[in-house]
């Protein structure tokens, strides 16, 4: 530590030499000449800037002194300009001086790869995130990541064991475990408020399909075959990808190529949330099966109208479906608890379809007997994790060397158990699951399913 901090005081000092002798103004935060010098502060590399990077994960991490974002990545070159001018923007205003420190790069390898970066908030599309977080680990940096944590569940597992080998701290992006109403609930079913749980609901908002979309030109500020990655070579068309103009939900979203829809996009947040009050946090469901409708025209084709059915080893059961209000339903031998979200991370996110409930619209909670969000957690119950803020959280577990409110194996039980409904959708059968060994019981078609073929040189291996 004590030499990274050397070099950095010799950075500042050739940097603010070099900028003197060209006659320009000295452009760093206030807060460099005060408590928290350069050599204290977190240095973080944004990778993906995007729509949930710019209006969710630079946000939660800009407002810290004790940090700076000091570079940004995107494979669309017009991002990397509108990053640096949004960051630029914001400590300038921060300091009251002009500031122009937000480096840019274009590919995630030459910014890991820049020593005076200390960790990365990934926020790039869903099948870019388990190989980049394993490069920026291999890398030695530690990585806040967007869920879900991975695109299969074979690259779930190989993240999590590759953190976990490195001794980096990674923190999943499933904010619910930082939200009030989330913790809450879980601590009442944990602690018997509801009797013995016995079935869970889980409720998602839906995507609706698309038109087909023609062929377009590749932007010349987009390097398309990068932002492919892994995945197979197709065509570029705008709505495959992200708004041109502007940052509104990306197509991408909505394209199995990429990710598996909503089961994935909150179902990881929701499950996760669930997973917390069934104390099953590091296993997954024995048994799992479900039907789902699939688009058979236009370009997104990601999963419609679907119910799906998990059974855990202790007997729990959960369904998840879109016809349930968005939220987690717990059901107990002695009545319910429900919570929800009460406002989105995104304008452009769907809505909760909560019902009109004031006390639910206000405090993202609801119960069979509303004495039970009232009850006091005695000081011998069970008293889980507080967290306020996530991306404060991974800041504090930066320093400290802590696990944080969301690691890795945690992101990735919840990840596997939202691709196991996928495939349940898939498959539309009954099958059962070894949450140790990752496998289906005697079903090779199902376990093909666990994994999917790399396209060279975007490979777990390769990163």
């Amino acid at each position: 530590m004590k030499s990274r901090n050397v070099s950095r005081r010799s950075f500042l000092k050739a940097s603010l030499g070099a900028a003197a002798a060209a006659g320009f103004p000295t452009i760093l935060p206030a807060s460099v000449f005060g408590q928290m010098a350069p050599s204290n502060r977190i240095n973080v590399g944004a990778i993906g800037v995007g729509r949930i990077s710019r209006v969710h994960d630079l946000p939660g991490i800009w407002p810290y002194d004790d940090v700076r974002i000091m570079a940004v990545c995107d494979l669309d070159a017009n991002r990397v300009e509108a990053g640096k001018t949004l960051i630029n923007g914001v400590y300038a205003k921060k300091t009251g001086k002009p500031y122009d420190g937000v480096r840019g790069y274009h590919s995630y390898h030459e910014l890991l790869a820049d020593k005076e970066i200390d960790a990365v908030v990934v926020s790039t599309p869903d099948h870019q995130h388990a190989i980049v977080a394993c490069a920026a680990v291999r890398a030695g940096k530690d990585v806040y990541l967007q869920k879900p944590a991975s695109l299969t569940i074979a690259e779930g597992r190989t993240l999590s064991n590759t953190v976990q080998a490195s001794g980096r701290i990674l923190q999943i992006g499933s904010q619910q475990r930082s939200t009030v109403q989330f913790r809450r609930a879980a601590e009442l079913v944990r602690n018997g408020r509801i009797g013995e749980l016995k079935h869970v609901e889980i409720g998602l908002p839906g995507d609706p399909s698309g038109p087909d979309a023609p062929q377009m030109p590749v932007p010349k500020n987009l390097n398309y075959d990068a932002w492919l990655g892994s995945t197979p070579e197709v065509y570029y068309t705008e709505m495959r990808v992200h708004p041109q103009s502007g940052f509104d939900r990306p197509g991408w979203l909505r394209c199995e190529q990429f990710g598996a829809g909503m089961i994935t996009g909150w179902g990881a947040h929701h499950v996760d949330s669930a997973h917390w009050g069934m104390n099953t946090e590091y296993t997954g469901p024995v048994e799992i099966w479900g039907t789902a409708e699939f688009p058979t025209h236009g370009l997104w084709d990601v999963h419609g109208k679907f119910l799906t059915h998990a059974v855990y080893a202790n007997g729990v059961t959960m369904d998840i479906s879109g016809d349930f209000p968005n939220g987690i339903k717990f059901y107990g031998t002695k009545g319910w608890i429900f919570v929800t979200r009460t406002e989105n991370v995104t304008a452009s996110d769907p809505t909760t379809g909560a019902p009109p409930n004031p006390r639910l619209k206000q405090t993202g909670l609801d119960a069979s007997d509303p004495g039970i969000l009232d009850s006091v957690i005695g000081p011998d119950e069970i008293h889980l994790a507080v967290s306020k803020d996530q991306h404060r959280n991974w800041l504090d577990c930066v320093r400290s060397r802590q696990q944080p409110i969301s690691p890795v194996e945690m992101g990735h039980r919840a990840c596997s158990t939202c691709l196991l409904h996928h495939i349940a959708m898939k498959t539309n059968r009954r099958m059962h699951w070894d949450p140790q060994g990752e496998r289906f019981h005697g079903d090779d078609a199902a376990n093909a399913m666990l994994s999917r073929p790399q396209r060279a040189p975007y490979t777990l291996a390769q990163a």
